[in-house]
């Protein structure tokens, strides 16, 4: 085959350092805003970003030639720097280590897309820890809760 063709989609989903409620409406939309730009600037494609107070969800299309992970390291990196520079009384924000990254199919891409922009109307049943595990379950993706929520 003469080149390489993919569509490698993957759901991010991380929270902030102890889950505390940090990302306020008044930052909310200029840092998802700057969270597409790193990823855009790194050849990737952003189709949703969305999250609550204490978690950030985003799905986007990736290249082949670049982990996840070090997407996800610069994503948070970069972000939280730039929160520390521009909100100078945001200097204790900071993400949590760790993170999801579940791969999407294209046939889901709209599912996914909705349920992202959804978030709001979704917690009001159930906060992130109980939405995390349902998304670890979703994807058969085994773990020890006593070791997920340190």
């Amino acid at each position: 085959m003469a080149g390489t063709f993919t569509n490698l989609q993957y759901h991010l989903v991380f929270s902030t350092k102890a889950w505390r409620p940090s990302i306020s409406d008044a930052i909310r939309p200029r840092l998802y805003e700057y969270m597409g730009g790193i990823v855009r600037t790194a050849k990737g494609i952003v189709y949703e970003i969305g999250g609550m107070a204490d978690h950030v969800h985003l799905l986007i299309r990736w290249r082949a030639d670049k982990s996840v992970s070090d997407l996800l390291r610069d994503l948070k990196s970069n972000s939280s720097r730039w929160v520390h520079e521009t909100f100078p009384n945001k200097k204790t924000f900071a993400w949590q280590d760790g993170y999801g990254a579940f791969t999407v199919s294209q046939s889901r891409s709209a599912d996914v897309k909705a349920y992202i922009a959804d978030q709001p109307r979704r917690h009001r049943k159930f906060d992130f820890k109980a939405e995390f595990i349902g998304l670890l379950q979703a994807h058969g993706v085994e773990y020890d809760e006593r070791y997920i929520w340190k």
